[in-house]
């Protein structure tokens, strides 16, 4: 069985409002690529991945005017994909919805948001002191976590939550004090919407889920230096500290304990001014302790740094003009 996630840059250009791909050759949201030139390679890039469930992250818009669900289960069925039935948690006013696409012959799949005292359904509000001032402050998803209950053919039961924590970018500031108080502030949103997620997961790991945490974090460890100020990062919180039970991801480990050297990177952004690329890992598939007795197995499917990729022409090319994250999978013996 694979899982992937996948974040797709300006996924939503790409279709009109009755959710029917948009193959021509006006401009898509990603640099120089046109939209027909994206969905081509998008179709490649999801044939190769052969997934049966993709955590789409930046998935189609979803509101009154426009289906989300209709344009990714458009998009399966002009690329022949397996997984071809979509599933949204709850829309959001981004349009960067996250959606599980799977194969309805492998899966059964439902939107099954839970709640706790300690942590309330995504699409409400999470009260904690974010400024250590002892008042509480309220933190909310602008991008709700999709929770899957997914069950197999077979009887096996996992749940899923798929991610696209807030960015910690400073956008909309003037000058450099705006850049510092911005970054700062998104960065403790960052950290509680992230405890908020870490409090559900204690949930399920009490109750021993096989649970799979997966999507774009926007951080990593050392990933920048505000981390410093606040201790640790987002990704250590969802991880587990202490003597919490831990959550697994290869990728991460080796980011986490690795200081100096090459780390795993998901992602590749264009810099302005001189025109340079940065690449960082953003995107990880978290597994719960169960799960590593079914034989996993991570890939972060890297045009340059997996040998598959870059020695497959049209799928690396296809990976760089598809989106500027790449997928990361894991299989699973299940």
């Amino acid at each position: 069985m694979r899982i992937a996630t996948y974040n797709v840059e300006w996924f939503t250009n790409l279709f009109d409002d009755e959710g029917r791909l948009l193959h021509d050759q006006r401009w898509s949201g990603r640099l120089n690529v046109k939209r027909g030139e994206q969905l081509d390679a998008l179709g490649i890039v999801f044939t190769a991945l052969d997934a049966d469930a993709v955590m789409v992250i930046e998935a189609p818009d979803d509101n009154r005017r426009r289906s989300g669900v209709i344009a990714l289960q458009n998009f399966a069925v002009e690329y022949g994909l397996r997984a071809r039935k979509a599933l949204i948690g709850f829309s959001n006013d981004t349009q960067q919805e996250i959606t599980l696409l799977y194969d309805p012959d492998v899966f059964e799949a439902r939107h099954d948001p839970l709640s706790h005292p300690d942590a309330p359904r995504f699409d409400a509000a999470f009260e904690i002191d974010l400024d250590v001032d002892a008042d509480l402050d309220l933190v909310q998803w602008s991008k709700p976590p999709n929770e899957v209950a997914l069950r197999t053919k077979a009887g096996h039961e996992l749940r899923l939550i798929g991610v696209h924590a807030k960015s910690k970018a400073p956008h909309g500031a003037r000058n450099i004090h705006e850049q510092m108080r911005i970054a700062i502030e998104n960065r403790r949103k960052q950290l509680a919407q992230c405890l908020w997620l870490r409090r559900r997961i204690d949930h399920h790991l009490a109750q021993g889920d096989n649970l799979i945490v997966l999507g774009d974090f926007n951080d990593g460890p050392g990933l920048d230096e505000y981390e410093k100020l606040f201790g640790r990062s987002s990704i250590e919180i969802v991880i587990g500290e202490g003597d919490q039970p831990r959550l697994f991801d290869p990728h991460a480990r080796a980011a986490l304990t690795q200081k100096l050297g090459a780390v795993p990177t998901t992602s590749r952004f264009r810099m302005g001014g001189d025109d340079n690329y940065l690449c960082a890992l953003l995107d990880y598939v978290m597994v719960s302790p169960e799960l590593l007795d079914h034989s996993p197995r991570w890939r972060i499917w890297h045009p340059f740094d997996n040998p598959v990729c870059y020695g497959t022409p049209e799928l690396r090319e296809a990976l760089l003009t598809a989106s500027d994250h790449f997928p990361v999978t894991i299989d699973l013996n299940l």
